[in-house]
């Protein structure tokens, strides 16, 4: 039995024609995922077969496994990533980073932005389509559990159009019930990226009235996920995610991108039976031959050959159904695949354009930056403040004295021993009430510091203090303050 797209019917015919004489750019005034109305045309991506298909499935495994995994690999101690927002603590591949470490942060940020940016330049939204955690855990799991519960698209059609049954009953509850599991599993690995995997065990090992809050975003997780991938869908990549609008104003010409090939493929039509390649031709058509299995497989329900689209993910799913067909009519594949513009016009490759090497350049000057500033960073930090409303204090052998409160950070998975001293001028300090400074692993420690000048040493007024924090024998870091005294 030949494809349905081989059959020279009618209805085939007509539906060809209304195509083609269509407004090109009629795409533009609507979205492919709501009708004239405005209401939500829910979509029913067919399964996808395909080279590209098998190698984003295996990329989705590794992505899925260090997903999974992550949060109990430990490197000195420490997680592989914790984003612990109610502590202000951060940990990146082992490295502990504190609110004092905002200008890493922030120049993180710049450079993962930039990093964007050179990739979206470069290659478009390859992101999204095979490393993005909402297209993986949408395609990969969702609806793969989807597709085994209820069939492919037509026959999940079919399914949802069909009256109220025992079967469709069993089917739907039976396929939400593991849609609960699976945004249950998820949201409780998303809290523990969160607080940490030993804090979730004991909200999940604990009776749940000791921990209302953990349990309470516990619940808010598996609901969010649940509603993500159960009902709101692409919907999160085309209305919340701004990437696609973002890389709007990156691409160009040179930019490779999921791509159809429009001087090939057009004219389109139906392929006849007896109409070989050179009637075809003849015929002025194109290779595309009016299958719509590119619209048919796209999870965003856009059609490729419109061009380059904001809703388009880079999935290729579209490049796997069209090589399907491709192979399947004796035409070399390729018809819809990664390209440039320029690609396509004139068979240019990618292109290393000026604005490509600007935006690596950044790229480079930002990472090396952050390497140093990574490299360089201190193990403690410490901050020496004047006591709040402290005098400076006349001692009974003449010297003055002043109040101060040290703040130490240890970053490391390690107590640490500090010893303060005093630098400039001449001077004693004493930690009150220590003997030492002890700073325990990743903690901040507060130290009340008493400090006694010579009036010869001092200043009318201010005295400028510097002083040394040391560890192993070693300076670490120094600080600068005032002596207040009297003036004379």
């Amino acid at each position: 039995m030949p494809p349905e797209f081989l059959n020279d019917t009618k209805p085939a015919r007509d539906k060809t024609k209304a195509l083609q004489s269509a407004d090109e750019s009629d795409f533009r005034d609507h979205l492919a995922t709501a009708d004239k109305e405005g209401r939500r045309r829910w979509l029913y991506p067919r399964k996808v077969h395909g080279r590209f298909y098998r190698w984003r499935t295996r990329l989705s495994w590794v992505l899925l496994a260090v997903m999974l995994a992550g949060p109990f690999i430990t490197i000195h101690g420490n997680p592989l990533l914790l984003v612990n927002v109610v502590e202000r603590k951060f940990v990146v591949l082992g490295q502990v980073f504190w609110p004092q470490d905002m200008i890493l942060f922030a120049i993180a940020i710049l450079v993962l932005l930039t990093s964007l940016v050179v990739f979206t330049a470069a290659f478009g939204r390859i992101w999204c389509g095979w490393a993005c955690p909402q297209t993986v855990i949408m395609e990969m799991v969702f609806r793969k559990i989807e597709y085994w519960i209820e069939g492919d698209a037509h026959q999940q059609r079919v399914l949802n159009q069909a009256p109220w049954t025992g079967s469709k009953m069993a089917r739907k509850i039976l396929k939400h019930a593991l849609f609960l599991v699976v945004s249950f599993l998820v949201g409780h690995i998303l809290l523990t990226y969160i607080i940490g995997w030993r804090e979730v065990f004991h909200i999940v090992t604990d009776p749940p009235s000791k921990h209302w809050v953990g349990l309470g975003f516990m619940v808010a997780f598996t609901l969010l996920f649940y509603g993500i991938f159960a009902r709101f869908r692409e919907q999160a990549c085309t209305f919340i995610c701004p990437y696609g609008r973002f890389q709007s104003v990156l691409l160009d010409e040179n930019s490779i991108v999921v791509a159809y090939d429009h001087k090939r493929g057009e004219k389109r039509g139906h392929l006849r039976r007896d109409q070989g390649p050179d009637e075809r031709q003849a015929a002025g058509l194109g290779d595309c031959v009016a299958c719509n299995q590119c619209v048919a497989v796209c999870p965003t329900g856009i059609d490729i050959r419109n061009g380059t689209q904001m809703e388009c993910v880079h999935c290729t799913a579209c490049i796997d159904a069209c090589n399907e067909v491709m192979a399947k009519t004796g035409r070399p594949g390729g018809l819809i695949r990664y390209a440039s513009l320029n690609g396509i016009e004139r068979g240019e490759r990618l292109q290393f354009t000026p604005r490509l090497a600007g935006y690596v350049v950044l790229l480079l000057i930002l990472s090396l930056v952050l390497g140093l500033m990574v490299f360089l960073r201190s193990d403690v930090q410490a901050t020496l403040l004047r006591a709040p409303g402290a005098l400076f204090q006349q001692m009974p052998d003449g010297h003055y004295s002043n109040l101060y409160t040290l703040r130490l950070i240890n970053k490391t998975s390690q107590p640490m021993q500090v010893d303060l001293r005093l630098e400039k001028p001449a001077g004693s300090l004493t930690v009150v009430g220590r003997g030492g400074l002890t700073v325990p692993p990743q903690m901040l420690s507060e130290y009340s510091v008493l400090i006694e000048l010579n009036p010869d040493a001092m200043k009318s007024g201010v005295t400028p203090l510097v002083l040394g924090v040391y560890s192993s024998g070693k300076e670490i870091e120094t600080l600068e303050t005032s002596f207040i005294g009297p003036r004379h």
